[in-house]
């Protein structure tokens, strides 16, 4: 009798609670508020841009129960396609949203994982000056550090070619490199903090909070775009959903470790910027490139931006190799129910992992890394906000009035179901005030597939009545 491929995984070990936690964490920080705290301070114009920090954390633990709960129930490779597929089976609703789910999956994990390798080649920058030199000028201007990025992602493609123990291992040390790199930067700023800019920064959260409060419409005019910023720096919660067959004990492991992520890192995510408010004044964050090897130069001097710049690298590998691991998992799984190409389902004969599905992403992610990295955050977060965030709420709201299904779960939300709605609310505040070409992107993503889930869902379906007309 040939092994299952639960049997095949398991023979190759399990995942603990530390090491999920591992691969959530390093997803979530990577080189993500390096990189977009600058662009966050300047949407609101000034320090009380925190307060959409705030909300983010918010809307992330709230998102975060979610994502417990489902991952509670159904247990198992895949993430959102498993939970669709578990809560909804070959029901019309069923089949629509698992073939909607792969199909933003297509456009939106490229993305997320060019966006990692993108911060990776702009910090770098730091290092090396000319990156930004343009080499190709058609169809958009492509720099230097466009190639550094898809050099990248072919090295973590490379990193990621191993069982899953071994991965697990590796993402434990680049977590703990994580780790240290945000310490470093929270305590070598307060080291130097200057009271006289504290002082001014509390000021000025105050007065812009005021101003906003009292009617000011120009300042929420960007909060919609902040709150998109820090959704992004928080994604990542979640990672180890998409390898839950790994995962020892899932149904208690996984929810423990997703709102364990989301509390650390949202702390460490909230005293970064005070710790940036303490040492530089607002304007000089938002007009920097590379805020964290900027502020260490300036307090320390060259070798010591440097050597942030080099801790920052580090981060950056860690989650672009979190992402690879946990999304390769995504056409596997769906290929095994019969919903994405065959050959995806297919295990590596030796050591037991998605070997087609992960050199795929690789292929994908490098050609993504040819975009700006503004444009990769904007579209990948609006190609999958309706489907796969907004989706879940509602799945999780179905799943409770499901006695059969409610049943299965191993973790609730306290105060449900006040947590999915603010949750909604969030995830739907980011779509609707999203710049015009990433709302027409994730628009005209999901249009063309429920195009394109019409055409394959005939397809299907005239398939088996030829079948069984034999």
């Amino acid at each position: 009798m040939q092994p299952s491929r639960e049997a095949e995984v398991t023979s190759h070990g399990r995942l603990g609670l530390l090491q999920c936690v591992s691969i959530n964490m390093a997803m979530m920080v990577g080189s993500g508020p390096f990189i977009t705290i600058p662009l966050f301070i300047g949407k609101m114009g000034g320090p009380h841009a925190i307060v959409i920090w705030i909300i983010g954390a918010l809307v992330a633990i709230c998102d975060g129960m979610v994502w417990a709960e489902l991952s509670s129930a159904f247990p198992g490779a895949g993430g959102t396609f498993h939970f669709y597929d578990q809560a909804y089976g070959r029901r019309p609703v069923g089949r629509l949203l698992k073939f909607l789910f792969v199909w933003q999956f297509l456009f939106s994990a490229p993305l997320e994982l060019a966006s990692g390798a993108l911060g990776f080649a702009l910090y770098l920058g730091y290092l090396v000056p000319g990156l930004d030199q343009v080499v190709i000028q058609w169809p958009w201007p492509i720099q230097l550090h466009h190639f550094v990025a898809v050099g990248m992602m072919m090295g973590v493609t490379s990193m990621a070619w191993r069982n899953v123990n071994a991965a697990g291992n590796l993402m434990m040390v680049l977590s703990v490199g994580m780790l240290f790199t945000v310490g470093a930067m929270i305590t070598g700023c307060l080291f130097q903090a200057d009271s006289a800019l504290i002082h001014t920064a509390v000021q000025q959260v105050k007065d812009g909070l005021g101003a906003a409060t009292g009617g000011d419409f120009r300042l929420w005019l960007g909060a919609g775009g902040a709150l998109a910023i820090a959704m992004y720096d928080f994604l990542g919660y979640y990672q180890i959903c998409y390898m839950g067959e790994e995962v020892h004990k899932p149904e208690k492991v996984i929810p423990k470790s997703i709102l364990i992520s989301v509390f650390i890192i949202g702390a460490l995510y909230f005293s970064m910027n005070l710790s940036l408010f303490a040492v530089m004044p607002w304007q000089d964050v938002a007009n920097s490139r590379h805020i964290a090897s900027d502020a260490f130069e300036r307090l320390y001097g060259l070798f010591s931006g440097k050597a942030m710049t080099g801790l920052i690298l580090w981060t950056a590998l860690a989650a672009t190799y979190s992402a690879m691991l946990g999304y390769s998992r995504v056409p596997y799984a769906a290929a095994r129910t019969g919903h994405f190409f065959k050959a995806f389902s297919e295990l590596h004969p030796s050591h037991a992992f998605p070997h087609k599905s992960l050199l795929f992403l690789g292929l994908a992610g490098s050609l993504a890394c040819l975009m700006n990295l503004e444009t990769v955050i904007a579209a990948l977060l609006t190609s999958r906000i309706v489907i796969q965030f907004i989706g879940q709420i509602v799945t999780v709201i179905y799943i409770r009035r499901t006695p059969e299904l409610a049943a299965k779960m191993k973790f609730r939300m306290p105060l449900f179901p006040l947590p999915a709605m603010i949750a909604f609310l969030g995830w739907s505040a980011v779509f609707v005030t999203s710049d015009w070409p990433a709302l027409i992107y994730g628009t005209l993503s999901f249009v063309i597939g429920l195009i394109s889930f019409m055409a394959w869902n005939y397809s299907t379906k005239s398939n088996v009545i030829v079948k069984d007309a034999h």
